[in-house]
């Protein structure tokens, strides 16, 4: 296996993890914050979009997919066009508020985008620096299983916080 093959089956994984979260959630379901103060499903879900989003086009020199194909004005979410939701606020978990249907489509183009991407990488395309702000500095294939770990760590997040509700065959855990 090649290691473009490898991201591939990695990243591959995350629009049915997607999705399978997603399943079944009632909009109350989606916005609920664990323990009244912990990130909802629709945030976490959000969120590890618009990181595989704003992280993988930069790499690749693309426009988001987020502005690209007017995500921004279809969640119409009163934060700046730019905002993937690092550093948030407990107001700003708030406002980010969608349907399961959105939150899927949504992922779904990113995940295309991230696999054309993919397509197009080799071997010795991942030794290029993408980030000279680190010490040292970032390599597209340091930059991509970082990306891939962050939005598996928010998918099991959101697992979890959709196991809550209603047990662990909720969660499609065991």
């Amino acid at each position: 296996m090649h290691s473009k093959e490898l991201l591939q089956e990695a990243f591959g994984r995350l629009p049915g993890l997607v999705a399978q979260i997603l399943d079944g959630l009632n909009d109350a379901d989606l916005h609920r914050r664990p323990s009244g103060n912990g990130n909802s499903i629709a945030w976490l879900v959000w969120h590890l979009g618009r990181v595989e989003d704003a992280q993988v086009a930069s790499a690749a020199g693309l426009e988001q997919v987020w502005t690209a194909e007017a995500f921004v004005s279809r969640f119409g979410l009163p934060l700046a066009a730019s905002d993937t939701g690092y550093g948030h606020s407990s107001g700003q978990v708030d406002a980010v508020r969608a349907s399961g249907d959105l939150l899927v489509q949504y992922y779904r183009a990113v995940h295309r985008q991230t696999a054309e991407f993919l397509d197009s990488v080799d071997d010795s395309g991942l030794d290029r620096v993408v980030d000279t702000h680190w010490d040292p500095p970032v390599t597209l294939g340091v930059r991509l299983v970082s990306i891939l770990g962050d939005c598996l760590q928010h998918a099991g997040q959101a697992a979890y916080a959709k196991g809550l509700r209603a047990g662990p065959a909720a969660a499609g855990g065991a």
